[in-house]
């Protein structure tokens, strides 16, 4: 398989490519849940994980206390927006999937609850974050399909919305 590069952009300004084998060999230690210490090229950062948005793969750091918005975009990512095939403004999701592998620590929402976009529904444990999974829209939760303490794998049905 051929490896493509990352494509990163940082604030809507800064455009850059990061090959897979450089990202997993980031010398990066988790701190704490949301928290990181990175050593890159002889020179120490402080990296706080403020907002994830996994679906569209868009992060909010606090770095060295300035804050970044960063998009990534791997290879496929590029080939779904190519074929134009990304989803549009007015399609409406009725379900909500595990972005990661990861430990259902705690379900915010239950079947019958209406819930606005940005809400919390469930938070689940990945890599030792906790990650708050949010409504994308706003709905009626229809079924909850997993459990407290329950392990999930990446694209596991956690909620439905009628």
């Amino acid at each position: 398989m051929k490896k493509e590069p990352f494509k990163i952009s940082v604030n809507g300004q800064y455009k850059f490519d990061v090959q897979p084998d450089d990202a997993r060999n980031l010398d990066m230690i988790p701190n704490n849940d949301q928290a990181y210490h990175l050593l890159h090229e002889g020179v120490a950062y402080h990296i706080e994980l403020l907002e994830a948005d996994y679906t569209n793969r868009t992060y909010t750091l606090r770095i060295d206390g300035a804050k970044y918005t960063v998009d990534i975009a791997d290879y496929y990512d590029r080939l779904v927006h190519q074929l134009g095939l990304t989803v549009g403004g007015s399609h409406k999701l009725n379900i909500v999937k595990a972005p990661m592998p990861g430990l259902v620590i705690s379900i915010l929402a239950a079947p019958g609850q209406t819930v606005q976009k940005g809400d919390p529904l469930l938070i689940l444990e990945a890599m030792k974050m906790e990650n708050v999974i949010k409504a994308a829209g706003e709905g009626v939760v229809k079924v909850v399909n997993t459990h407290q303490g329950q392990a999930v794998e990446k694209g596991h049905v956690l909620l439905e919305f009628e």
